[in-house]
């Protein structure tokens, strides 16, 4: 594996079944966000290297990731148990329950690599709060996707660019950005 700081977590940001419904989110980047999560969660567990996952319950009941519709559920690629369930209604994964920073800092964790959905929403805002916090943060920009965005005057930013556009924003100043390879060869 990669050389960074043995017993890095994994943070699988909203990995949910919610997020397959183009008809509310629209065109996604990056088909093989899933794919290259799956990799990391196979490496981490070869490690015994701690795994967190966090779930989105949207308190708008019209989101498909609301706690009373399906798209709640996590996506099968999240199959085994991760060291934490963070459950959230906001952005970042350290205003969840159970708290993220009380977690990490009981373990003894200071680095983290985050992946997951979506790139400029929740996993951008979990790295953010992350380095602000103190934490070493690998950002795995292939093992993210988010969707394109078409405002009310019709124009739209491309699912691509705004990824391009968090990597930029992200790199150097809050987050070392990686690709899936680099950290599992």
């Amino acid at each position: 594996m990669g050389n960074w700081q043995e017993a890095t977590a994994l943070i699988c940001v909203d990995v949910q079944m919610g997020f397959n419904d183009t008809g509310y989110w629209g065109e996604r980047n990056n088909p093989n966000c899933e794919l290259n999560i799956g990799d990391l969660l196979e490496a981490w567990r070869r490690q015994s290297w701690p795994i967190v996952f966090v779930k989105h319950n949207s308190s708008d009941e019209r989101s498909p990731l609301h706690r009373s519709h399906p798209g709640n559920a996590l996506k099968p690629v999240m199959e085994g148990k991760p060291d934490l369930l963070v459950e959230k209604s906001t952005y970042s994964a350290f205003f969840g329950a159970p708290d993220l920073h009380t977690w990490l800092q009981e373990e003894g964790i200071t680095s983290i690599a985050i992946c997951g959905i979506q790139t400029n929403m929740c996993c951008e805002s979990t790295a953010r709060m992350a380095a602000d916090l103190g934490y070493e943060v690998l950002f795995i920009i292939d093992a993210t996707h988010t969707f394109d965005i078409t405002p009310t005057d019709g124009q739209g930013i491309r699912a691509r660019d705004i990824s391009r556009t968090t990597q930029l924003a992200l790199d150097s100043n809050f987050a070392r950005v990686v690709h899936t390879k680099e950290l599992i060869g």
